[in-house]
């Protein structure tokens, strides 16, 4: 396999699909234990298309995200991502792949020592080319965005969680990442919170171009998707044809 090399591929992430998946099967355990969790799964997601992907607990949802973001390796069949095949990647072509994609969860997952500003920061220490500019400012103005002006310095402690969830978002999207991946981020939020956090993915995704993938149970948000697909024991049983009234 050749190194993954994410930035040759960027700039044709708008002629191809950014997630190209074709027949993706994946396993967990060995031997007797051997199960599978993934079967034949295909499925193209476009640059900018916020897509919902949707279903029941145990159908493979998240083991799908995370083959995407590149969490763990693909085993069988196809998975490219900005172009590059990373079905049977190494460490370091996943970390690669990892720099180039923003990342939100149900668990927030902030350093509890660190404020909202040195969160988001740290994002951005992971490039190098943002290392030359004044990165207190990015992560300041990308809190901003995400109407958290006034809590800069507030540890996490200090937050409630839809204001934890803005600072996981601003997060991910500071360094412009081109794909996000949101695993349940609204499962722990109140209603206005939870909507006011996938507007807040939608709008700034918007501006900066980028491709979202949520997975969700949350049926008051699938409005702001421009596909929902459907997934059930381990198969995309739909890529998104009249599967909102499914779901509804």
């Amino acid at each position: 396999m050749q190194t993954l090399n994410v930035s040759d591929s960027a700039s044709s992430a708008t002629a191809n699909p950014v997630i190209s998946v074709q027949n993706l099967n994946h396993y967990f355990g060995e031997g007797n234990l051997r199960k599978q969790a993934l079967f034949d799964v295909n499925l193209d997601i476009n640059a900018g298309e916020i897509v919902i992907m949707t279903g029941p607990s145990g159908s493979g949802k998240t083991t799908l995200l995370t083959l995407m973001g590149g969490l763990r390796s693909a085993q069988e069949g196809s998975l490219k991502i900005l172009g590059q095949e990373i079905c049977g990647a190494n460490k370091h072509q996943l970390t690669q792949l990892r720099r180039n994609i923003g990342y939100i969860f149900q668990a927030h997952n902030l350093m509890t020592f660190l404020t909202a500003k040195q969160n988001v920061r740290m994002s951005l220490e992971l490039h190098d080319d943002s290392l030359n500019q004044d990165i207190d400012a990015m992560a300041i103005a990308m809190l901003e965005n995400v109407g958290l002006g006034n809590r800069v310095n507030y540890y996490p402690d200090s937050l409630s969680g839809g204001q934890k969830q803005r600072v996981a978002i601003a997060r991910a999207l500071v360094s412009h990442p081109k794909i996000v991946l949101a695993d349940e981020p609204t499962a722990a939020l109140d209603k206005k919170s939870g909507r006011d956090v996938v507007e807040i993915m939608q709008t700034l995704a918007k501006e900066q171009g980028c491709t979202i993938l949520l997975v969700t149970h949350d049926n008051r948000i699938l409005d702001i998707a421009d596909r929902i697909i459907y997934m059930e024991d381990g198969r995309l049983v739909s890529n998104g044809i009249d599967i909102a009234a499914k779901v509804s």
